[in-house]
């Protein structure tokens, strides 16, 4: 782990990690108190709830704001002094960015420049990772494939966007600045925790639901056909930590499991593990068709610089996805 360097030198590293209630926060702050060798600070909105961070307890600093509030920003920053920055928080939500695409634009640019600015009026020095998406990529051909980081981005959705602008806005502070700003481009990544808006938690509920008797025994679907690359939480937050110890400054990295599955695998995988007979029907709402057939990862140089390589089988995440489900449905 990254040693401080600071004028407090003798005290333990610090990480800050922003939105770490949510689905990929939660498990990186679960990874990072595992590890033990740094002091786990997490920013929550005012409003969020705690549960999947409620085990960590005391082990995991909570600080409550608005990311949007830059005075808020500035206070947090300057009281937590980290030396490891993970900013995850987003609004990220394709379908939302549609209906509210000026709240996805401005929200997603204005919190992570806040905190860069602090940064930046604080006189630290952490190594920052700013997480953008593989929806940056867009519209991508078959003659595009494996998608590496020279791919063109030609975003289809203001999410997209917004994606691209974080990225290139830390890229512009690592110049401008000199701070150490390592961009990650990650794809798709399923796990427990994932709310439903995703089609494998989707999926995943609707099946939890039928074996407890609260639905009909029928899973709803929509277009089955795409590929997609898929890789576990808990193997992408183990990268994001790679990104920051060994990543080049400046550098973009794609994260991804290097491998597509059709979303019909997907499916037919999680019915395998269903304790009931289930009928599959199209439903006419879930059919979104996407300009994007097939989306796979080259990652060979995340891979080269950090030595990552995806741990966990496909089958096994969606089993820890279908029974974290049953688990929520239960209670």
């Amino acid at each position: 782990m990254i040693q401080h360097t600071g004028p407090t030198a003798t005290r333990r590293p610090r990480a800050l990690i922003t939105g770490a209630a949510g689905f990929a926060g939660s498990h990186l702050a679960e990874y990072l108190v595992a590890r033990g060798d740094v002091d786990v600070h997490g920013i929550l909105r005012p409003d969020d709830g705690v549960h999947n961070v409620r085990h960590l307890g005391e082990r995991l600093h909570i600080h409550r704001l608005d990311l949007r509030d830059e005075a808020q920003v500035q206070a947090v920053v300057r009281a937590v002094e980290p030396d490891l920055l993970f900013h995850l928080a987003a609004q990220a939500s394709v379908g939302h960015s549609w209906a509210q695409p000026q709240e996805t634009l401005i929200g997603n640019i204005t919190m992570q420049l806040h905190l860069l600015q602090a940064v930046v009026a604080q006189g630290l020095s952490p190594r920052i990772l700013v997480v953008g998406s593989a929806d940056e990529y867009g519209r991508v051909n078959a003659a595009d494939l494996p998608i590496d980081e020279c791919t063109p981005l030609r975003p289809m959705n203001p999410y997209a966007v917004s994606k691209i602008a974080q990225d290139m806005l830390g890229y512009q502070y690592h110049l401008s600045h000199g701070l150490h700003v390592v961009r990650v481009r990650p794809f798709n990544h399923i796990g427990p925790r994932q709310s439903t808006g995703f089609v494998v938690p989707d999926f995943a509920q609707q099946v939890a639901r039928i074996e407890a008797g609260l639905q009909h025994p029928v899973v709803r679907v929509g277009d089955l056909s795409a590929r997609r690359d898929f890789t576990d939480v808990r193997d992408m937050v183990r990268a994001y930590v790679l990104a920051l110890e060994y990543g080049t400054p400046g550098a973009v990295y794609n994260i991804g499991s290097a491998r597509s599955h059709s979303i019909r695998e997907i499916l037919e995988a999680l019915l395998r593990l269903c304790t009931c007979p289930v009928r599959v029907e199209v439903d006419a709402a879930r059919l979104r068709p996407s300009d994007v057939r097939e989306a796979v990862c080259d990652c060979r140089r995340f891979q080269r610089d950090t030595g990552w390589e995806p741990t966990i089988a496909l089958e096994q995440s969606l089993r820890d996805v279908l029974d974290d489900w049953r688990a929520r449905v239960r209670a």
